[in-house]
């Protein structure tokens, strides 16, 4: 609950770009047969793989992560491995950025050098320890110290080959001349396990004490000794697993006083690296944003502002136009207003407000919004949300059958092959065109109806502006579906969530050739071209056989259907929505642990389960999708009338729940879920921190804001022709009044908000806290 509590949001966007001159690993990979693959870890949990790069030493990966983190973690991890057949994959070289580091790398590119893959440096998670420094007493009244260290529990710990841990600790005091070790139990099946153990150590003595120990001087310094916990898994028979250690002095102790404190797991020896061998290097792009959302409350007033703009004369004055004018560069900018807009149902006349400003600004119908402006993407932006399960079922059938049959498709001589048949490539191609035409033409029941509202306002905006041009109501259009919607899509289907990863090279240049010809035959069906106007000679003849095929005709009547004013009449059955699919672990209670239908990998869409007896497990392959998995199911169970209102959040063994140790299996739950909250499994979106991402934007570019206020000021007090300054140049203003009434209520709201901000940065945490 947001009324009480604040909360901090962290989105990662990541490029892996490309590697270069890696280095020899040990094992049968050799430098010159190199096939490597690159992992994404959260610490040590793999959250993203990219496909596999044949036999490079400097491959390019050229491949796109988007993530919302959804736990907390200490290292962001880029792993390079040699793909091996026989053996398990052996590892190259990793790239480790510390969560407090990310900043600094955000959002431009850079090499980084591969570092060598220790096990012992590969840690995660947390100990909670308390220690006391105590006088004592000895027999013949003598006064020494004692230690007392009590180590409660760890949080955190690392999956072992994907299953949870053994873990068990040993707590040492260490110094120049002793080490005395203890060790706890052991803990069995559990990343978090509660240890709750005490230890006494003996730290110092009078010199009177005879008695010999394994240690050799009268009094050690106090100042030298340290407190070391490590953290190992149980192998049983082979070798335990280093998890993590921590050291604390002693020294920090105080008589008579606890030190109760949380702290980090590092590497052994604290990750000093020895020198190695240069293992190679790795380009990648990171983009990290870290949002702290307040209060609900707090927002209201910027929303609000926002929400206006639809209404607001000219449009260039209103709060949201203002925001993606000074943010012309960040092509992130639009999205959150654009959401923001979506879920309160101002979309559409807000995007019908700036095309239309942008037609006033258009002089040829033949350069109808093909500009990167607002309007353009406002409307991009709007088409990714909306139309997410209009391209899924409509392209994905077809793109996995190009990616899986991969055809050639080459029909430039210039990148012939040798042995290439150009005549079946070009009929390869022309039946792969034909079958994603069709797709695209005979979807228009399928178009989100959100969507055809903003084809129809484009189409009178554009007859209204140019009304002597009788195919200009059909570019405006297709400008929009062909060029930026359907051509990208299939150019990048691992942009759009179609395919898991980018297509290899041979099946690239395959949906390059498809893209262009979905381009043209969008347009061309439009803007009437002829054959001539094409810009390759060797696509003229591959052209003519559409041209026979009555392709202007379909273009026509497929633009006619997404953008005329006869609305949709809905069929009374509801079409099933694929809201998200993967590879997961399904286990049923009641079976046996170790059988082999409990455990076997399934590719799961999402369906209703009905099961009285026995719940169903269901296990996601990390952390991230896990959190995906819960986001939309959460919606699709809130408008579920006949859920629960209790459930357990652990699971049935050994004759209890785990949660709360009941016996009883048909016991109620013991926690309450969600309320119940109608919602709208298309979007379901957060308002704050949407918000909050667009106040984020305002407060990074206050400089433009306040020379947009500056240029208001001067257009309004001074009549006649202005002296246009380069600064003022830059930015849209109509009204400058009007303009510099929004403004100065954004100031205002920016200057609460930040306030706000600074209050809670007020009372950070201390290290050594949970």
């Amino acid at each position: 609950s947001r009324e009480c509590y604040w909360t901090v949001w962290v989105r990662v966007v990541q490029s892996l770009c490309e590697a270069k001159n890696l280095g020899p690993v040990s094992g049968p990979n050799r430098q010159r047969d190199l096939c490597t693959f690159c992992t994404i870890s959260l610490d040590q949990e793999e959250v993203f793989r990219t496909k596999v790069f044949d036999k490079s030493v400097s491959p390019f990966y050229g491949e796109d992560f988007y993530f919302e983190i959804p736990r907390p973690f200490q290292c962001l991890s880029f792993y390079v491995y040699a793909k091996s057949v026989f053996q398990r994959d052996l590892p190259v070289g990793k790239v480790s950025i510390r969560k407090d580091d990310l900043c600094k790398y955000s959002g431009k590119e850079h090499w980084f050098s591969l570092h060598p893959v220790d096990p012992n440096s590969e840690v995660q998670g947390k100990v909670h320890l308390e220690m006391r420094l105590n006088e004592v007493i000895t027999e013949n009244g003598s006064v020494g110290q004692h230690l007392l260290v009590r180590i409660i529990e760890c949080q955190g710990l690392p999956l072992i080959s994907g299953q949870n841990c053994d873990p068990y600790a040993t707590v040492s005091l260490v110094g120049p001349a002793r080490s005395d070790q203890k060790k706890t139990k052991v803990k069995k099946k559990t990343s978090n396990p509660q240890f709750e153990e005490t230890f006494f150590f003996e730290v110092t003595r009078s010199s009177s004490y005879s008695k010999k120990s394994h240690f050799q001087v009268e009094e050690e310094d106090i100042e030298k000794l340290e407190i070391k916990v490590d953290l190992w898994n149980n192998e049983n028979l082979a070798q335990d697993v280093f998890l993590g250690e921590t050291r604390v002095p002693v020294k920090i102790l105080q008589n008579d006083r606890i030190h109760k404190a949380w702290y980090l797991l590092q590497p052994k020896g604290n990750g000093s690296k020895s020198k190695s061998d240069d293992l190679g290097s790795l380009r990648l792009k990171l983009t990290y944003i870290e949002d702290t959302v307040l209060p609900s409350a707090y927002y209201t007033p910027l929303c609000n502002l926002l929400l206006k703009s639809p209404d607001v004369k000219p449009i260039s004055a209103s709060a949201a136009h203002i925001l993606g004018d000074i943010c012309r560069e960040r092509y992130e900018a639009v999205l959150p207003t654009v959401r923001l807009l979506l879920h309160h149902n101002r979309c559409v006349p807000f995007v019908s407000a700036v095309a239309a400003l942008e037609l006033d600004n258009t002089q040829e119908a033949n350069t109808i919004f093909r500009g990167n402006s607002l309007a353009t993407r406002c409307i991009d932006d709007m088409m990714k949300i909306v139309g997410k399960n209009y391209l899924a079922v409509t392209l994905k059938p077809v793109i996995d059958e190009i990616c899986e049959s991969n055809k050639t498709c080459e029909i430039d001589p210039v990148k012939l092959k040798e042995g290439d048949n150009v005549e079946v490539n070009k009929e390869n191609l022309q039946g792969y065109v034909q079958k994603v035409f069709s797709s695209i033409t005979q979807s228009s029941s399928s178009c989100p109806p959100l969507m055809c509202d903003v084809f129809r306002s484009l189409r009178h905006l554009a007859c209204k502006r140019f009304p002597a041009d009788p195919h200009v109501q059909y570019s405006a259009v297709s400008s929009f579906v062909f060029l930026r919607f359907f051509a990208v899509a299939v150019l990048t289907p691992h942009s759009f969530q179609l395919r898991s990863h980018h297509p290899d090279p041979e099946i690239s240049r395959t949906l390059t050739l498809i893209s262009k010809t979905i381009q043209t035959l969008g347009s061309w069906g439009s803007l009437s071209k002829k054959l001539s106007s094409f810009k390759e000679t060797y696509m003229y003849d591959f052209f003519k056989s559409f041209q026979e095929d009555k392709c202007i005709e379909k273009v026509k009547k497929f633009l006619d259907e997404i953008s005329s004013n006869v609305s949709k009449e809905s069929s009374g059955l509801e079409d099933a929505v694929v809201l998200k699919e993967g590879e997961v672990q399904k286990r049923a209670q009641g079976r046996k642990r170790l059988g082999k239908k409990n455990f076997k990998k399934r590719w799961l869409r999402m369906f209703q389960v009905v099961h009285s007896e026995k719940p169903l497990y269901v296990q996601a392959g990390n952390c991230v999708e896990a959190s995906e998995w819960l986001e939309v199911l959460g919606p699709v169970s809130r408008c579920n009338e006949g859920r629960l209102s209790t459930f357990h959040p652990s699971n049935y063994s050994s004759g209890a729940w785990q949660c709360c140790k009941s016996q009883s299996s048909n016991a109620p739950g013991c926690k309450p879920c969600t309320t119940t909250v109608l919602a709208n499994l298309q979007l379901d979106i957060d308002c704050d921190r949407e918000t909050e991402r667009i106040f984020s934007l305002l407060s990074s570019n206050d400089t433009k804001l306040q020379n947009m206020e500056d240029a208001c000021a001067s257009m309004a007090v001074y009549q006649g022709p202005q002296r246009e300054q380069e600064d003022y140049s830059k930015f849209t203003i109509q009204e400058p009044k009007e303009t510099f009434q929004t403004l100065k209520q954004l100031r205002n709201i920016m200057e609460e908000l930040q306030r706000q901000h600074n209050i809670r940065r007020d009372t950070t945490a201390q290290y050594g806290s949970l």
